[in-house]
């Protein structure tokens, strides 16, 4: 398990990471959000030892994490750190063996990585020769190259493609079934909502929730949705909600007094059948825009 106390870092004035905690256990992942600005990347960058927190700690199994210990992660900056006019294979196997893998198995990964990436053939290019995505997809392979304990990924999915996704998110999840906990910042929220077990949500420097997804939504305000073969339009006059939105033979409404919701359904029987009742499922647009607001 990674586990983070208390993180703190600051550049002259700006309080870029006010005393950030959560924890990445093992087999997980979790899907780190937030606005540009927000802290994300300096958080990573002081879990991989690139900064130094000004306070708090970085621990491993639930003990400090140390240089031998960061070395066997797999890490994805946000800026692709990979050499544009080296060849891909070369640079995939120097990377491996710099944490302790034999050359001969290292070449091996990388071309099974390659191959399933639809790049086999391009081991021997330089990495300027090819696009953008597939730029992404080199740079994920070398994250994840030598089997590494832990996955700190900076907008894995940045500039890929549909069919690009789907193998970046199966390649991942396959390591967190192993047992790896993965850690990856993306504002494709859809995505995030898709792939991971939990989510941290950072505003302005600071933890302001962090859960399952359903612990987050569970914090909200819950919707119900209703719907009849009727027009709906009376469901506003109905005392105990608020109503949010009606369409037509559909209301979205919340409860504010307990038991309004069977005078509603004793009334809505009286008009004509229900179609539907149940809840709202809040999108993760909306968990985040509630919890930063």
């Amino acid at each position: 398990m990674l586990e983070l106390a208390h993180l703190s870092r600051s550049f002259g004035q700006l309080r870029a990471v006010d005393d950030v905690s959560f924890t990445v256990p093992s087999g997980k992942m979790i899907g780190f959000i937030g606005a540009n600005g927000a802290g994300k990347t300096t958080t990573m960058r002081m879990i991989m030892g690139l900064l130094a927190p000004d306070g708090g700690t970085v621990s491993w199994q639930g003990n400090p994490i140390t240089r031998d210990i960061r070395s066997r992660f797999g890490y994805m900056p946000e800026e692709r750190g990979l050499y544009a006019k080296q060849p891909i294979g070369r640079q995939l196997v120097y990377l491996a063996e710099l944490k302790g893998m034999k050359r001969a198995a290292a070449a091996r990964e990388a071309s099974e990585l390659m191959t399933r990436f639809g790049l086999g053939d391009r081991l021997k290019d330089r990495l300027e020769k090819l696009s953008l995505g597939n730029q992404q997809r080199v740079q994920i392979a070398a994250a994840v190259m030598a089997d590494p304990i832990g996955l700190i990924l900076d907008e894995p999915f940045s500039g890929l493609d549909p069919k690009a996704v789907d193998e970046m998110a199966g390649l991942l999840s396959e390591r967190a079934a192993r047992g790896v906990p993965v850690l990856f910042s993306s504002h494709q929220l859809d995505l995030v909502d898709r792939l991971c077990d939990g989510l941290v949500i950072l505003a302005d420097g600071r933890v302001v929730a962090a859960g399952s997804r359903d612990e987050l939504e569970s914090r909200g305000r819950n919707r119900y949705r209703l719907v009849i073969d009727t027009d709906a339009s009376w469901v506003r006059g109905t005392p105990g909600l608020s109503v949010t939105q009606i369409t037509g033979c559909t209301a979205v409404f919340e409860i504010d007094s307990p038991g309004a919701e069977h005078e509603l359904l004793t009334e809505a029987l009286r008009r004509g059948r229900v179609l539907e009742y149940a809840p709202v499922r809040s999108s993760l647009s909306e968990i985040y825009r509630e919890v930063t607001a």
